[in-house]
């Protein structure tokens, strides 16, 4: 097996993590200047109305627009959140100093994991049936994220040789 180049991991840690935190950012700042257009959006997701309106399902629904917009707000607060993580361990990654920015990258990508995992798949998808929406699905978009998540947090584990480095000095 052939050793990655130090430089080249952690080049890709922070040019991924720099990507992840100007997509959430730009995610973030979108929700909040259009607010009515991804309000609508998770108010139709909660309140299963483009559904299949299975009787066994529609219990789950909420309905109550001050729920819903507490929901939305959540998760501005939290896309914002892991936006501003992501930002810092960009930063870090930029001033070298690799082991906190690894885990400043680590926060930030779990928690887009668990915002676009458990909240949109498998929350929005499975317990509020987005899937069943033509108009409301988001499910592409969150597996991307998803996904996109997982590749930089498995790139900011990646061996850099760093502790070999450390020990020839």
């Amino acid at each position: 097996m052939t050793n990655i180049p130090r430089s080249t991991v952690l080049l890709a840690s922070t040019v991924l993590t720099a990507v992840l935190a100007l997509y959430i950012a730009l995610v973030a700042l979108g929700n909040i200047t259009d607010f009515d257009n991804n309000q609508q959006y998770v108010r139709h997701v909660l309140s299963m109305d483009t559904t299949f309106k299975d009787d066994d399902l529609m219990w789950r629904a909420i309905t109550s627009k001050g729920l819903q917009d507490t929901a939305y707000v959540a998760i501005i607060v939290w896309e914002t959140a892991a936006a501003l993580v992501l930002i810092w361990a960009t930063w870090l990654w930029i001033r070298r100093q690799h082991a906190p920015a690894r885990r400043f990258t680590t926060y930030g990508t779990l928690m887009l994991m668990l915002l676009f995992g458990a909240g949109f798949l498998a929350i929005g998808g499975e317990w509020f049936a987005m899937w069943q929406s033509e108009d409301w699905n988001g499910l592409d978009a969150a597996t991307r994220v998803l996904l996109f998540s997982g590749v930089v947090l498995i790139v900011a584990h990646l061996p850099s040789g760093e502790a070999e480095a450390t020990r020839s000095l």
